[in-house]
């Protein structure tokens, strides 16, 4: 089949936005910071910790302020993002360092509807580690599109309001946080919790699942064709048909084929206006 270099598939649209760098954005946040006790209970809060996750318990788990002192932090999350959490918590470092800290991951909060990097560090008296300190920044406002007006909350979960659209992705590498612009983005691969990020010429690591991507992305450019691949079909090459199978060729380095699933190879070539 022809590749698909005239596809009517409209690009990501950008818009300007501060030249300014996420490390120089991240020096001007105030950080979110959470105190635990050995057993991941918590003992205290700052200010900015309760303003984002005192309503997300109350909305979501029923949780008063007031009761969140005590409470197992890992409940304070999404279901889906418990694990996730909870292996940050335990992590221990493979030199045996009792406070050697892991990298920070990014996660999902679904109300209010919040991205946060979180970072884990243990702490330590003259006895050993004695609890853990959370630090999280809300990077929301700069990976996120605006949210929508939001219409009265009729206490029905199937008028919440939609997640926000992504038009950045964090990740952490090399000791940084750093943004993928979407636009650069050619597929996301699944691995459970986490997904491969396939730019042009890179690849990143995410901690955010496909399923969290595939809520927050533009569904007239990217098309999740597979269980474990999302693609942004204005880098699709060329769609392979065999036998019992439809493959399509992304414009990545490697010039990657990607499986697509039967139940979405009639969606896929009606997006790409072929027969």
């Amino acid at each position: 089949m022809n590749p698909l270099e005239h596809s009517s598939i409209p690009t990501p649209s950008s818009e300007p936005r501060r030249n300014e760098t996420f490390q120089h954005k991240l020096e001007q946040f105030n950080p979110g910071m959470v105190w635990l006790d050995t057993q991941g209970h918590v003992t205290a809060f700052n200010d900015v910790a309760l303003q984002i996750l005192g309503p997300a318990a109350e909305q979501s788990l029923g949780v008063t302020q007031d009761s969140l002192y005590g409470i197992d932090v890992v409940q304070l999350h999404p279901e889906k993002s418990r694990d996730k959490l909870r292996f940050l918590l335990q992590s221990q470092d493979a030199g045996g360092c009792p406070v050697k800290s892991p990298p920070p991951v990014a996660m999902m909060i679904n109300i209010p509807d919040r991205i946060l990097m979180i970072k884990v560090s243990k702490m330590a008296d003259r006895h050993g580690v004695c609890g853990t300190c959370m630090i999280f920044y809300d990077v929301t406002d700069i990976t996120t599109e605006p949210a929508e007006p939001a219409e009265p909350y009729s206490g029905s979960r199937d008028h919440a309001p939609a997640p926000r659209r992504l038009f950045k992705i964090p990740v952490y590498r090399k000791n940084r946080m750093i943004l993928i612009d979407l636009k650069d983005i050619v597929r996301f691969q699944g691995d459970g919790h986490y997904t491969t990020i396939v730019t042009k010429d890179d690849r990143y690591l995410s901690n955010l699942s496909l399923a969290d991507l595939e809520l927050r992305l533009d569904n007239s450019i990217y098309l999740r064709v597979h269980r474990s691949h999302i693609v942004s079909l204005p880098y699709a090459v060329e769609l392979v048909k065999a036998e019992e199978s439809v493959n399509l060729v992304m414009a990545d380095a490697d010039q990657t084929l990607v499986p697509v699933s039967r139940s979405k190879a009639a969606q896929l070539k009606d997006m790409l206006g072929v027969v």
